[in-house]
Formats: structure tokens, sequence, C-alpha cells
């Protein structure tokens, strides 16, 4: 913090330095100043003149003299009598004093200054700062000080800074970085402003009322913070505005300057800078006038005039519009693109019927597959429709899908609404609404383009600009209102709309430009560009593009959301309606270039942000700012030996001079228990329950608090009320005392330090909090203060990953030291928090670890760095012993800490027979709920790995969080009843939450939503009343509310891992399902396969399905036998002889179902198959359906050979087509029974065909009749594809022969019966080649 001794100077004034001023006296420090006349502007000196405690002084070298810090403002004239004059500076400044010099100087000045400061002071210490307003949301009303050079004195400058009120400091790179990043923000600025001027008055030349424009753009993606504040300065005619000019000319004219220092094309800003300029070329006498002046020359518009026109409030007629609207149901939707889609498939959910139309035909069936419907032309959808909405790329398409081949316009009933989306030219807009009128049946056109990108696309809750006639809008209220989060009416008709989607296109067409001129230029200037896009989130030249798209650049990922080509056509819109408007946007233009310059480089279809590609080529820069990926060996081997000595004994031996000192592990999910066994966890901590725990005198016992879904506010009231259960049982059990650990997530997720503030307000103040996130087998390390999450072989800093992206629990810092000032919101500094290395862990061990816990401040913060187990122990060990002199420490960690401070010795992975866990007749239960991206790619490779033996049910997350009650106990009834059928029929059960990560706009709302899906999940698996073989939960929030809520377990025993960092716990005898293994699988631990090899290791033994036999029988080239049994020594003697020969073999009627409608005519039998295709395949059940008709006998049933018929292959691929059958049995001369004596006349150049046929369409093939082909005959079909023999009659036949024989008693009879069977059976096997493929 500002030292209150600490004399602090400043040399020269404006307002954001004043405000720092007064800071610093606020902190307690004395503070003096030296004001050049040439800078006392009056709003600065009033300000002064109101600052009491302030010293004003005579000169430069009076404000520098006895200070430890001078901040100096200024810009290149004048410098060198600032700093070296008779009374400058130089001549005041005390030894080791530290000059942050804040000016307009480039950065080959600073250097010279510098060089010379340094020859005539040389204990001087130089630093170069831009210090600037903070205008985002996180920032807001802050002074945002950067400041670059030596580390050391940047660090040193540092603790005048640190602890002062509404301030924030960086330090950032060499000498010059910060001038460099300052002159990055002014080539933004400059853009912005003149994009800002040239998009307001072409928007008010097209009609639009200033006010209006400004009020939507403001909160759309075309915004930026100068738009912001520059327009209601140009609509009011504000004297600042020229100021605002002036500044913005200057600095432009400095970025200019270093840009042609270091041979770098700025086309953009080259252009604005000369539309500054012309922008105040008009004077008055001496001073310069108002560059409203000049503007409305040159735009022929009066934009002062305009905004004082009578104004409406398009929301609020949007509001009044939807209210009076009239329904409409039945919606016809042309464009099923990105945006398209989402927005037809959200008007799907919101009941609204939907037939829809796109060229691309994939996407129609991904339409019908979400229910809707679809035709094949937009004349044949635009029948009978009520409201016909167009979204297609450009006006050709909709011009075509409207007016030409196969239109929409000639059919549509009188009456119909056309809401147009699509982004065109207003013009188009208004010469389709005459064609429209013209053909006099009452076609209604809106104008309704959206933005807002696909996802809330998606989610309905786009912005829409509506124009039209009243009744046309009124026809189309309740459709737009379904579309939109926020909808505008604007006044003017149809093309109205148009005009304002135009603007923000402009506007959001520059600022992508912009930020790849900026973004590329910093990398010019060696600038780390990550970390710049940090700074200036936060600085004036921020955009919402720029914001959202520099993202791609920097991970050099151009995946299209936007495409380079939409920019093209939107800013080539642009360009046609201000030339028809006499409009000159000059900024636009080069930017229009740009993206044309990019198309025509091959990256129309990348992502917009792709236009810095065009930068990159032609300078051969990089702006790409992902952080070097590490070697994780590289890493690793670079640290020092591990310490020598094992920790553990004399771990344990300490522990145990100290028996009744218990650990109590606040577990905020599960997972905590992954590197511990036999240990209990208590899901209820009433003072009873943790009065007999603390009499076993455990080491260590976890309390599940779930508290990672709760709120902050939720969380810290559960950990205080714990906390007082614990004091109050610790004071019933004489001599016992107790750790608290905070156990939380490896990758830095959950409420810190919301939850240690609860317990120190219960247990009090502690030595200090210790801060150990490492966990060896999650792959979480901490080296050098910085925490990494290890990729395969890599380390990536957890700052970068997905983990620091969450919803509720998000974070930017990797460094932990900063992480915690992050985290605190700057309560507890980065300098503040204290560091045990790995280098005194490893070259100094446990004693070091002790004197360092001891000598740390009461209140401090210590961060844990390790790479091994090994490290993990010696700083257990240190730990203890700090403990055993009378330090308390209140521990945030992972779940490595726990094991390494209680001594814990690791033992493998626990498989079902460790646990005597018998065969089951049940299934397995596995529920998915955590959505980190690791657990989506595992359970996608568990789908792919168990796809046959699993049965998979996705619970829609949309269904359970975000629609009606009835809606969502319907979903939840579904997935009950399939995982009761699933289970018991011993099939392992995926209950999966869908994908798509639904994110509220606030971290309480995502929470709120994961509480919403959790509690759903809980629903399912408590009406679940199969009992499952073993269930698995993943995801810590998931496992815990399963375990606790759904199972109602108050208390469990941690057996061990399945896997190692995968719990295992055996939960207590008052649960619903005690002794059923319960398996925690953390949301982030793992590779891609874990989850499935754990499932393999836990499933119940399968059976494989009919279908799987049929498709293994295809890949080796072989047959499968099927055999008609109709007792039990039938069903035996099949089994024993395909366990003899090692053979696959099917018993008609186990898993498939065999439809023989071929007595009935085709279109009966396409029916009658249909209907029993659809009710078996809903069970899993392979169907088998017969087309044509065999003669001959079966079954007491006798067709004659008049009756006959071969299978037709036209019919087949139809009936194939609608029936979605699995396996065809065709008739090519086969019969039933007994074949005639003149042997079999089978037609196999018909089987061929059929063959062809079937292995198009993924059908197997299969004969019936087989009794009596003779062996030759029988290999030949196999050879042309038949995969399966039906067999009857020559079994059924040696059955009959046996029972003939007479000599025999009953159980002869039967015995000798199954062996004949048997005989008939094996020698089939052997026939169809499946003998020896079991």
């Amino acid at each position: 913090m500002a030292s209150a001794a600490a004399a602090v100077a400043f040399v020269g004034a404006d307002e954001l330095s004043v405000e720092l001023y007064a800071s610093f006296l606020r902190s307690g420090a004395r503070v003096r100043c030296f004001v050049p006349e040439a800078q006392a502007d009056r709003s600065a000196s009033a300000a002064l003149a109101e600052l009491s405690g302030l010293l004003r002084c005579a000169s430069p070298a009076e404000a520098a003299r006895d200070s430890a810090l001078v901040i100096v403002l200024t810009d290149a004239d004048g410098v060198d009598e600032l700093f070296f004059g008779d009374e400058g500076i130089v001549k005041g400044l005390c030894t080791g004093a530290s000059v942050l010099i804040r000016s307009t100087l480039l950065p080959s000045q600073l250097e010279k200054l510098e060089q010379k400061l340094a020859g005539e002071k040389k204990d001087a210490l130089l630093l170069d700062g831009y210090i600037f307003s903070g205008l985002s949301d996180e920032l807001k009303q802050q002074i945002v000080v950067v400041a670059s050079g030596r580390q050391d004195v940047a660090e040193r400058a540092r603790q005048f800074f640190n602890g002062l009120d509404k301030t924030i400091y960086f330090a950032e790179g060499e000498f010059c970085t910060s001038s460099k990043i300052k002159l990055v923000n002014d080539l933004l600025e400059s853009i912005h402003f003149i994009a800002s001027v040239e998009a307001m008055y072409l928007g008010v030349r097209a009609g639009i009322h200033p006010s209006i424009i400004y009020d939507i753009i403001s909160n759309a993606a075309g915004s930026s913070r100068i738009f912001v504040e520059l327009v209601p300065k140009l609509l009011s005619e504000d004297p600042l505005l020229i100021d605002f000019l002036n500044s913005s000319k200057k600095n432009a004219s400095y970025v200019m300057d270093m840009a042609k220092a270091v041979i770098f094309p700025l086309p953009l800003l080259g252009v604005a800078y000369q539309q500054l300029i012309h922008g105040s070329s008009e004077v008055t006498g001496d001073v310069s006038a108002s560059p409203l002046m000049v503007w409305e020359a040159s735009f022929g518009v009066n934009i002062v005039d305009a905004a004082s026109q009578q104004i409406y409030d398009a929301s609020k007629l949007a509001d009044q519009l939807v209210m009076e609207s009239k329904s409409a149901k039945r919606i016809g939707f042309i464009g099923l693109g990105a945006m398209g889609f989402g927005m037809a498939s959200h008007l799907l959910r919101s009941g609204f019927y939907v037939v829809a139309y796109d060229v691309y035909k994939p996407t129609m069936v991904r339409f019908d597959d979400l229910g809707g419907s679809t035709k094949g032309s937009p004349e044949e959808l635009a029948k009978d429709v009520e409201i016909l909405i167009i979204m297609v790329a450009n006006e050709f398409q909709a011009d075509s899908v409207l007016y030409g081949s196969a239109g929409a316009v000639p059919v549509l009933s009188a009456g119909t609404s056309v809401i147009l989306s699509s982004t065109v030219s207003p013009g188009f807009v208004i010469r389709l609404n005459k064609r429209l009128e013209a053909e006099c049946r009452d076609i209604k056109l809106v104008d309704a383009p959206v933005s807002g990108g696909v996802k809330r696309a998606a989610d309905g809750t786009l912005t829409i600009m509506a124009s039209g006639t009243d009744e046309a809008l009124h026809c189309a209220g309740a459709v737009l209102s379904a579309l939109s989060e926020k909808l505008y009416i604007i006044k003017g008709g149809c093309g109205a709309a148009s005009s304002v989607k135009m603007v923000n296109q402009l506007l959001a067409g520059v600022h992508i430009a912009s930020a790849a001129e900026a973004m590329a230029f910093a990398a010019r200037l060696n600038l780390r560009t990550r970390r710049l896009f940090e700074i200036l989130q936060h600085a004036r030249g921020y955009s919402w593009m720029f914001g959202n798209r520099v993202p791609h650049m920097l991970d050099n990922d151009y995946t299209p959301y936007s495409a380079v080509d939409i920019f093209v056509k939107d800013l080539g819109i642009v360009s046609s309606e201000s030339s028809n408007s006499k409009i000159p946007v000059h900024v636009s233009t080069i930017a229009h270039q740009l993206f044309i310059s990019g198309s025509a480089s091959g990256w129309g279809r990348y992502d917009d942000a792709a236009v810095v590609k065009v930068y990159e080529t032609l300078t051969g820069v990089k702006v790409e700012g992902k952080p070097p990926l590490l070697s994780k060996e590289d890493v690793l081997h670079s640290l020092p030996a591990e310490w020598p000595e094992d920790p553990m004994d004399d771990l344990v031996s300490v522990a145990s001079r100290n028996s009744k000192k218990i650990l109590v592990v606040l577990d905020d999910d599960p997972t905590g228990t992954q590197t511990v066994h036999d240990i209990e966890v208590l899901t209820e901590w009433p003072v009873e329950a943790l009065v007999e725990q603390f009499l076993k005198l455990p080491t260590c016992f976890f309390i599940l608090t779930n508290s990672r879904s709760m709120t902050a506010d939720k969380a810290m009231l559960l950990v205080q009320t714990i906390c007082r259960n614990l004091e109050a049982a610790a004071k019933n059990v004489p001599g016992v005392s107790y750790t608290v650990v905070l156990r939380g997530d490896s990758t830095l997720r959950g409420h810190f330090p919301e939850e240690a503030d609860a317990a120190v307000s219960v247990l009090g103040e502690m030595d200090a909090w210790i801060i150990c996130p490492f966990f060896l087998q999650g792959g979480r390390y901490t080296i050098n203060d910085i925490h990494y999450v290890a990729d395969s072989d890599r380390l990536i800093p957890a700052g970068e990953t997905e983990f620091a992206k969450d919803a509720a629990f998000g974070y930017k810092s990797s460094n932990l030291r900063q992480w915690v000032e992050e985290k605190t919101r700057g309560r507890v500094s980065e300098k503040q928090v204290s560091t045990i290395s790995i280098n005194l862990l490893r070259k100094q061990g446990p004693n070091a670890v002790c004197q360092h816990l001891c000598s740390l401040e009461k209140g401090s913060v210590c961060i844990v760095n390790a790479a091994s187990e090994k490290d993990m122990a010696v700083f257990a060990s240190g730990m203890i012993q700090a403990e055993l002199k009378g330090k308390k420490f209140l521990c945030r960690t992972a779940a490595s800490f726990v094991s390494a401070r209680i001594g814990i010795k690791p033992k493998p992975p626990i498989c079902p027979n460790d646990l005597g866990l018998k065969r089951a007749l049940t299934g397995g239960l596995i529920v998915v709920g955590s959505y980190v991206p690791k657990t989506t790619k595992q359970v996608d490779e568990l789908r792919s790995q168990c796809g046959q033996s699993l049965r998979v049910i996705e619970v829609s997350v949309e269904m359970v969080s975000m629609k009606s009650t009835e809606d969502r106990d319907q979903e939840i009834s579904r997935v009950v009843e399939l995982g009761n059928a699933y289970i018991q029929s011993r099939k392992d059960s995926l209950v999966v939450t869908s994908r798509q990560l639904i994110t509220g706009r606030t971290p309480e709302e995502s929470l709120e939503i994961n509480y919403k899906v959790s509690s759903a999940l809980v629903e399912i698996v408590r009406r679940i009343d199969s009992k499952p073989r073993y269930i698995i939960a993943k995801g810590g929030i998931t496992s815990s509310d399963i375990a606790t809520k759904a199972l109602e377990a108050r208390r469990a025993k941690v057996m061990g891992q399945a896997l190692a960092g995968v719990p295992l716990w055996q939960l207590g005898p008052e649960s619903r399902f005690p002794g059923v293994p319960y398996i925690v699988f953390p949301g982030n631990v793992g590779d891609n396969s874990a989850l499935a090899k754990v499932v393999r290791n836990w499933a119940s033994p399968s059976r494989i399905s009919t279908k799987q036999l049929l498709l293994n029988a295809e890949k080796g080239g072989y047959a499968i036998g099927a055999f008609n049994v109709y007792n039990l020594e039938g069903v035996e003697a099949v089994v024993a002889a395909a366990e003899a020969e090692n053979s696959p073999a099917i018993l008609q009627g186990f898993d498939s179902v065999m439809v023989d409608g071929s007595h009935l005519t085709l279109g009966e039998n396409i029916l009658y198959t249909k209907i029993v295709s659809s009710l078996a395949h809903a069970k899993g059940l392979l169907v088998e359906a017969e087309l044509g008709r065999l003669s001959g006998s079966e079954d007491g049933l006798t067709v004659e050979e008049y009756e006959a018929r071969f299978t037709d292959v036209a019919q087949a691929e139809g009936f194939i087509d609608e029936t979605s059958i699995d396996a065809l049995a065709v008739c090519i001369g086969n019969v039933h029974g007994k074949y005639p004596p003149s042997g079999p006349n089978l037609k196999l150049d018909l089987l061929k065909d059929l063959r062809a046929l079937t292995l198009k369409k993924g059908v197997s093939l299969v004969l019936h009749g087989a009794s009596g082909l003779p062996h030759e005959l029988v290999q030949e079909c196999i050879d042309l594809g038949v995969r399966k023999f039906n067999v009857n009659t020559e079994v059924r036949n040696s059955y009959l022969e046996s029972l003939k024989k007479s000599g025999k008693d009953l159980i002869q009879v039967m015995s000798s019966a199954k062996e004949a069977m048997k005989a008939v059976v094996a020698e089939k096997l052997h026939l169809f080649g499946s003998a020896g493929k079991a």
C-alpha cells in the first residue's frame, strides 16, 4: 500500500491525473505538484483547488525533491526543459527515485530520454506509463495504470499504487511497452470516431431518427465505447466535440508517425486521419469551429435538426405491437442456414407449426428429425401458410425463392404476410414491397433483419428491427416476439429496418477490420497480443466486435460464425446505398476493400476475423497469441531432484504424537475423496453425528457440502453452520482438536474466498490460509507459482483452459498469486501472497517448510508449489510441525493434499471381484451431468467403445430447465421408464444430459440452470426402482446430489478408487441401494477413454445381439444358423452344439422378431411390417421380414407351388426403405419342408441382384428353407452374401426319428432326441462356416 510517509510528486495535470492526486492523498501519502502554465486548463485547475493537503510547487525540481515517486505528464514539446532545465525534474530527484512518465512521446523519443536521464542521474529509475479511466464493467470508475520498464523498477513502483482506492496497477513488459499499447488504443479510437460519424449521417439520410439509431446500435454488435460517448455530443452540438476531435486528430498523428517508423500500412487509420483533419478544417478567427459545419457540407445532412425532430420509443412500439398482434400458427420458413435453422427450430419448440425448405437436403433431414415438416420447393411450401419467413444469404437468393422457378409468391394465399429477415439493401426491400403490392392479393411485407448470432437464434433471443405497414406488423408480431429478446419497431415503412441494420453492419464491419489492423500493428510493435487484448478490454478503444472477434485472431481459429464473404456482401450494401444517397463513407469503403482482399485470397468462407490475415500476409506479422505449449516432460525434468528422504515416516510419527488432531475435510463436491481409502464421508452434519465421529478419533473424515452448486451467500451460510457444529462437537470430546480443509476443485473453481471468510468468521483468524491445488491424478501442477493443467504431454496454464471459462467460477489468472488478487477483488494483493517454492521443498525439506510457515504474519495467504506426491508429503510434514508449535491454518486444497497430510498409502484400483460382486441380473446405471469439454469427449468415447452393450437415454436440458413444469415432468417420466426397462433387461444404461451447454446471463442464473438440471437427474434416479449392478455418477454436483438426495445416503465409506482419481464409495445401510458400488467420477479427470474403461470393468457380462452376430458374419464371410425350437430339449441341443463347436447360433425369437406378411398384398405387407418394426426397434430388437412367398409346408401351413412368388428387386428396395427392417428373407426358389425329387432350382442371378441391394441398404440377407439344400449350393449362397439360414425341418425330423426308436425309457428318449438334434445343428454350423467363430 502507499505508505503514509511516502512522498509522491506530480508534474503536469489533467482531469485523470487530478483523480490520481486525490487517490494518493486519501491513502495518506504526501503529494506535491507542479503544473506548467500551458497545461493549466480550467477544469483541472478547479479540481486541484478543491484538493486539501496538496502542496503546490513553483518548479519541477521543487516538486521532485525528496519524492520517492514522480509522475510526469508531458508531450514531445518542452520535454527536455521539463527534465533537464535549470529548475527541471532532474535537479530535484533524490537517490533511487522512480519516475513514471505519461506522455505522447514516441518510443524512440522515450528511449533517448531514458539514455539522457541515465547519463545525468545514474540512479534514476524511469518507467513508461499509460494511464486511463477503466470503462469495462469490471473496472468502471477505476484508474488503470500500465507501467513498463525494468521489472524490478516496475515492481518497486507497485508498492505506491497497491491499496489506492479506485486504482488498478499493471506491470507490463520492457520500457516503451505502455506507450505502444496507448498507440494501439488511439488507432482504434480514431477509426471508431470516423466510423460513428459516417454511420450516423448515412442512417439519418435514410430517414431514421438519429436517437433511434443511437438507442439500437448502443446495445447491438455495432456498438463501441467511442460511439456511445461521441454520438450524444454530436446530436447535442456539445462544445466538447471540438476538443474530442482535436485530441483524436493529434493522437492519430502520433500513431501514423510510429507506423511510418516501423514501416507498417494502416489503411483504415490513414483515411480516418484524413477525415479527422477535414473535420477540424473549419476555423472561426483563430479558433477551430464545430466540425458539424464541415460534416453538414460534406454529407448534406443537418444532424442536429434531425435530432430535434419528434422522437418515439421503438421498443415500446414493439411491446404494444406484441400485445395487439394476431395469432399465427402455420409458418413457412425458407433458408435453414446456421441462423435460419436456429430460428426455425426455436419456432417449432415454441408451438408453431413450421414447414421449411432449404437447397441443402441434409439440413432438411435434420429439421424433420426435430419434428418439423419440409417441402421440396418454395412453391410447395408456400401453399396454405399464414406467414412466410425468408432467411437466405442475399438479395439474389431472396428474389429466386420468391419469384424464380417454383417460387413462393404465385401460390401464396391472399393476406399472407412475408417476413424478410435476410440482410439486404433498403432499396431491395422497397422494390420488393412494390412488387408484392402489385400482386393485388393483400400480401404484406415485413422488413425484419436480425442480429445476434447462431446461439441466440436457436435460443429465441435475437435483436430484431422491424418495419412495414401497421397491418403487416400486427400479423407478424407474435412470430417476431417469439424469435427475439429485443424487438424494435422502426417507423418509415419497408426499408427502414434494413437501413438500421445497414448502419449496424457498417459499424460492425469497420470494427472487425479495425481490430485486425490494431492487432497486426501491435504484433509489429512486438507487443504480447493476448495481454494487449486483456488491457484494451477496459479502454476507450474497445468495441463489441473487438471483444468478440480478437479471441479468434489470438487463437488462430477461423471456424466460421460469420464469414468474410458476409461482410463483402454487407459492406457492399453500405457502399451501394451510400452512393445512392450521396453520402461518402471513406472508412467503410476501405474496410470493404479489406474484406474483398480476404475473399480474393481464398478466405471468404473463413470466420470474418480472418480479415487479419490480409495484414499478416502483407507484412509477415503473426497476431496469434497462444501461450507457448510447454512439454510436461521437459518442465518436470528441469526441476531439482526431489527431497531425498521419505517424509512419510516422519509425518506418521509426528502425527501419532498428536493423535487427537483430526483433519476435517469440507468437500464442495464428492470428488475430493479421489486419493484416499478407508475414510468415512458424512452427508449430514448435526452436532450428534460430529461428536460420534470425533469419538472414533479418525485421522480424517469428510463432510460433503456440495457448496459448489450453491450461490456464494448460501455457501457461506452453510460453511458457517458446519464450523459452528464442529466447534460444539469438539467441546464434547475432551482433548480433541481439528484442522479444517476446504477441499475444492483442482482447476481453481469454487467459492473462494467466500468459504474461507465464512470459516474464519466462526473459527477465528488463522495464522495463514494455505492454497494448494496440486493434484497428480488430474494432471495439475503448480510450478513457479503458475498452476498448470496437463493435456497429454503438454502443460497448459490453467487460465488458458476451458475450466477458466466456467460460467459461474471463471477466472483469468494462471499465476496463483494473481489468482488470489483476482478472486479477492484486490483485497489481498499479489504482493501480499507468500510462496513455498519447489526449490524450498526439494532442497531444504520439511524443517524449512515449518520455518517458513511459522514466519508468516498472522492472516497471511500462502500458496504451495508442487509437482510430485513427494513434494506434497514434504509440505505436509512441515505443516504438521508448525501445527505442533501452535500454528493454526485453514487449507484450500485439491485432493492430493489430504492423502499427504494424513500419510495414507495408495492402493491399486478396485475391481468388482475385490468387492465379491457376483454376476447380477440387472444392468448398471451411469449418470452424466458434467458439462466440461473433457466429460463430453469421454461420453463420446464411451458410446463409441460400448455402443453395442450400452443403452443411451438423453435428457433434454432445455425441457428440464427452460420449459414448463408439465414438460419437465413428462421428460423425467420418459427417462425413468426407459431406465427401469433397460436395467431390468441387464443393459448398462447411460443417462446423459444433452450436450448443448445452456448458460444464464449471470453466474447466478447459470447456477440456477445447473440446479434445475441436477435436480432433474436426482428425480430420475430417485424414481428408478430397479436395483442397478453399480452406479457411476459423472460430475461433482451430479454425484453429490444423487448420493444424498436420490439415494438418501447419510454417510458412506470410501473404499478406494475405481481408476486413478475416481473414488469408489460404499453407501451406508440407510441408503436406497445399500451394497451397490457407487463410483464418483469427476468431470475433469482422466483421458478420453477413462469413463469407457471404468464402465467396461464394471459392466455386466453381455450377450452379443442378433444384429451384431450378423454384422460379424458379414465381416467374416460366413452365415449364421437360426434354429426353430419347440421345447427345452431343442434349446439345450442348440446351445450344446454351439458351445461344442465354438460357434455363434441363433435361437429364433430371442431378441429378434420375424415378420411374415408374405401372404398379404405388397402394400398391406409394408404397412404390417412397418408397424411391427417400429414397436420392435423401440425395444432394441432386430427385425427380419419376408418378401416373396415360399411354397411348401411349415408348422401346419401349406403354400401351393402356384401361390409362390419370387422376390422382386425393385419392390424389395421400396420395402426396405418404408419398413426400416434389419434383415430380409427372400424367395429365389427355396421352399419350406421337402424339395421335389428333381431337387432345388434356385435363381442365383436373382440372389446376386438382391445381395447388391441389401449390401447398399445395410440389410442382412436371409434364406429360409435351408433343410435339404445340397452343401455346395449352400456354400454358393453364402458366397453370394446370404448371412442367415433358417433351419427347421431337419432338426425337427431328427427329433421325430429318434422318438420312433424303441427300447428306451423316457429319460433315454429325451437324451437321445437331444443328441440327435445336436448332431444336426453341429453339422449345419460347420456347413455355414460359423464353427470356431464365437
